[in-house]
């Protein structure tokens, strides 16, 4: 493993800052200490330009190389998740209900370290652009930097993330070309039916049968109009409704995600569950009301800069622990958005962790830490003077 001196040598101090952001997790478009720390810590290293705000809480910075060359981007997101954190670390969340169950704050730091290499050496052409990005989980964050001027501001000529992985061995860097991650669309169903007495449901609507079967049937879409080998899943995650014992409701509410890679498949399965609304809708007697909305785009990696990702990482882990995937998966990544405007590349990073993402239980592995940092520094290195 080819890990830089100097960043071998700011493992403590990027354990350090790990473990006070995940100590302190904020929800996305609330990183006001998050975006704080990054701030305060990117002046301490001198960067050459910082602009605060951008995409509200986000952070830009700019260092600029000992000679000319292209504008490399490096993003990381800072956003934690509303879990209750169960690890029983002394450094565990002191923020109630908040957590850093994704590992946002290892990547928060590892382009810090990534920062403090490339503010001390200077030794690569052209300009590093470090992106802090708030708001990944659902809520637009990526996007909210853009339409804030991201790019019109600190124009780049590539980006690119990564993202720390319990599934993959420690320490290996792995990267999918083409279509990566899955799009995903949120939908939100309302049914408005008929209150009633429990006793006496003859006389209601009820809205909590409607939903009942509505969620059922959605489950069916994917499997009885879409071909198997078409990558497509439809997962209703919420049901709500009724607040007493001896009360029909009026009202319900189902919200869920649809996860997909193919546009015009997408679009049927729309199609279908609002037909499939309007027909319960007859059905029963309701009023039901659906709102589908895109939030994550497909992440494509641009197949020759994922073949430079993948060469970057040989040079930090060597061939053994840098692969090319083979399987694209149906989660989903707002860094996307920032694809779909400057070409780039994603990838993961192997941990000894063992617990999945999004996990009251997860546990970061710290020792990944200065080898994402590595990575993202040497991509300024070797895509600088490309």
């Amino acid at each position: 493993m080819q890990i830089p001196a100097p960043i071998a040598a700011y493992a403590n101090d990027m354990t350090a800052i790990r473990r006070d952001l995940h100590a302190h997790p904020e929800l996305g478009f609330e990183e006001v200490r998050t975006s704080g720390v990054v701030a305060d810590k990117l002046r301490e290293y001198g960067v050459d330009e910082m602009e605060t705000g951008i995409g509200r809480t986000g952070v830009v910075a700019v260092i600029k190389g000992n000679r000319p060359g292209k504008r490399i981007g490096l993003r990381a997101d800072m956003d934690a998740l509303p879990i209750h954190e169960q690890t029983n670390l002394p450094y565990a969340s002191k923020n109630a209900g908040v957590m850093h169950a994704c590992g946002h704050d290892s990547h928060t730091t590892m382009l810090l370290g990534a920062a403090k290499y490339l503010a001390e050496t200077r030794d690569f052409a052209g300009e590093a652009v470090l992106i802090f990005q708030p708001a990944e989980e659902g809520l637009g964050g990526a996007r909210e930097m853009i339409a804030d001027g991201l790019f019109d501001k600190f124009p780049v000529d590539e980006v690119y993330g990564l993202h720390n992985s319990p599934f993959d061995d420690p320490g290996q860097i792995g990267i999918k070309p083409g279509a990566a991650m899955a799009g995903a669309n949120f939908f939100d169903i309302k049914i408005i039916g008929k209150g009633g007495h429990a006793a006496r449901p003859e006389g209601s609507v009820d809205a909590l049968v409607v939903a009942s079967g509505l969620a059922r049937e959605l489950h069916t879409i994917v499997s009885r109009n879409v071909p198997p080998s078409i990558p497509i899943v439809l997962s209703v995650t919420q049901i709500h409704a009724g607040a007493a014992y001896n009360v029909i409701p009026e009202d319900a509410m189902l919200a869920g995600t649809v996860r997909y890679f193919d546009d015009e498949t997408m679009e049927l399965v729309s199609q279908r569950m609002r037909e499939l609304c309007a027909g319960y809708a007859i059905a029963y007697g309701a009023e039901i009301d659906i709102d589908i909305r895109n939030v994550f785009d497909v992440l494509r990696n641009d197949d020759a800069l994922s073949a430079e990702m993948l060469s970057a990482a040989i040079d930090v882990v060597g061939s053994d622990n840098a692969r090319q995937k083979d399987e694209a998966v149906m989660g989903s990544e707002d860094f996307a958005d920032m694809l779909a405007v400057v070409p780039g590349a994603y990838c993961t990073i192997g941990h000894a962790g063992d617990v999945p993402l999004h996990n009251p239980a997860f546990v970061l592995d710290d020792d990944i830490l200065p080898v994402g940092a590595s990575l993202m520094a040497r991509m300024v290195e070797v895509r600088g003077a490309a």
